[in-house]
Parts: structure tokens; C-alpha cells; sequence
């Protein structure tokens, strides 16, 4: 097989992906939730036994089938991670989103894998194990809930009717105060697994996201499968022709209308916001 193009017909089969990651889960993430081996990693960050484990199985075993395509992984170096994110084509994995939830038995984690082509997520999967959720896009195919198409309907008429999902503490001090002191959504809530959120929003299950810094690997599956479901996002101060290791901003809405209520309120907020998908 030669490398995937954006033709979709090159693209490997999401559905052999989509089986793959709940078994990886099955068998590395679930058996370890009750008593996970937790430690450190220099920046500060938690790691569990799970996140390598998930991390070094999906390298084995996507090589099989795909053996052209290198995997770029959160637990792998910056050097490293700076050497794949060049290529052109490229597995963008979270072997666990929302590792703390999971080292403190908190029931909010998932898997994540994306495929990247030519800068763009191209395919994502992720995996919640413990609702048995499996989320699944591809570009311009749309997106997946357990093989039931996904697709968001019309939310809220105003912003005082949504669920917000906001992470304050990487907002900036001013906006974290406004936001709580004069919230302009009905309810906001911060669940702690970046790509799972972007799931929740697809399944209309909050209606607008705000977020002040995600990772590549945070946000290149989970967003897709938004975006895919008919959600609309904007990443910060820039949107690059290439996904890229920066840490972005990010917001999003279930709908048009409510993504310009929701993105004139955060400018006048001072959000950054040039760039929108």
C-alpha cells in the first residue's frame, strides 16, 4: 500500500481502526483502571502504565496492516514528535485523553487516534471504554457514534440557553473572572479529556467549548469527528495550512448561529479568534 493521499478511497478502513482501538482498550486500559501505576513525567504531567501501554500496542499493531505510516504519540519526545508531525502522512494518537480522570478513578477518559494527510486530520476515532462509545469521522464523509451517523441539530436560539464546556484555568486571568462573574451561557461545565469533550459537543450533548491551550494530539480526532457532525470551531490565533505541534486556543458551537453569538461575545471578551474551520 503507498502512502495515503486526501483521496479517500487511499485511506485505510476506519471501521478495521475503530475494532482495533476498543480491543487495545479492552485489554490495556480497563484491566489497569482500578489500580493504575502512576507517575511523572518531567514537565510535571501525570503518566500511567496504561498510556504506554495503549501507546506501544497501537505502534505494533498499526504496523502490521500499515506499515508505511509512522505514529506520532503524546508519550513520545518533543524530537521526535517534531521529526513526524514533518512527514506528510502520520498517525496522531492520545493513548490516554483525560489521564488524571483515569489515575483517580474518575470515569472520563478515552483513547484517541487520528490520521493525518498532508496536515490534515483526515480520519479519527476515539474510544470511551467504560459507556462503550466509539466515535468515528472521516473527512467529508461524515461522523459516527457507534456506527449510527452522527449529526448535531439546531441547538439553543441564545447563548443563556447553552452548556458551555470551559476549561478556565488555561484562560487568561480577565476572561476566567468575566466568564465568572458575568457567564453569558446558562451552564458551564469542564470534564478533563480534550478529544472526548469535542465527542460530547458532536452528540449534542453541551452546545459551545471554550479552551485556552490543546495539543495536536488533544484535539485532531475529537474535533474532526465535531466538525464532521456539523459543529463549527475556531483555533486561536492562527490556523495553520499544516496542523502543528503549537498549542492553540480553540472554541466551538453546535451551529452557525450560535457559533457567531458565541464568538462576538468572546471578541469583545478579548479571546483571540483569527482562524476559523
Amino acid at each position: 500500500m503507498t502512502t495515503p493521499s486526501v483521496n479517500a478511497s487511499a485511506w485505510p478502513d476506519s471501521q478495521q481502526l475503530q475494532h482495533l482501538l476498543i480491543d487495545i482498550a479492552e485489554t490495556e486500559v480497563l484491566s489497569r483502571y482500578r489500580n493504575p501505576d502512576v507517575s511523572r513525567k518531567s514537565d510535571g504531567t501525570l503518566v500511567t502504565d496504561a498510556d504506554l501501554a495503549v501507546q506501544n500496542r497501537l505502534i505494533e499493531q498499526l504496523a502490521v496492516s500499515w506499515p508505511e505510516i509512522p505514529l506520532m504519540g503524546e508519550e513520545m519526545t518533543p524530537e521526535q514528535q517534531q521529526a513526524l508531525v514533518a512527514r506528510d502522512c502520520y498517525w496522531c494518537v492520545d493513548p490516554l485523553d483525560g489521564t488524571t480522570n483515569y489515575s483517580a478513578g474518575l470515569p472520563y477518559f478515552a483513547l484517541s487516534l487520528a490520521l493525518v494527510v498532508q496536515g490534515r486530520a483526515v480520519l479519527g476515532i476515539v474510544y470511551d471504554p467504560l459507556r462503550h462509545e466509539c466515535y468515528r469521522a472521516e473527512l467529508g464523509r461524515g461522523a459516527w457514534l457507534n456506527d449510527e451517523p452522527l449529526r448535531l441539530h439546531r441547538g439553543p436560539g441564545t447563548l443563556k440557553e447553552c452548556i458551555a464546556i470551559v476549561d478556565f484555568k488555561r484562560l487568561t486571568p480577565g476572561l476566567a473572572i468575566q466568564l465568572s462573574k458575568q457567564p453569558p451561557y446558562r451552564s458551564q461545565r469542564c470534564f478533563g479529556a480534550i478529544a472526548l469533550e469535542w465527542c460530547w459537543l458532536a452528540a449534542g450533548r453541551a452546545h459551545l467549548n471554550l479552551h485556552g491551550g490543546q495539543k495536536l494530539w488533544d484535539y485532531a480526532a475529537g474535533r474532526l469527528i465535531f466538525a464532521e457532525a456539523g459543529g463549527l470551531f475556531n483555533q486561536g490565533d492562527s490556523q495553520p495550512e499544516r496542523l502543528g505541534l503549537a498549542v492553540q486556543p480553540a472554541l466551538g458551537a453546535v451551529d452557525a448561529h450560535l457559533f457567531r453569538l458565541w464568538r462576538e461575545w468572546l471578541r469583545q471578551a478579548g479571546f483571540p479568534l483569527e482562524g476559523s474551520g
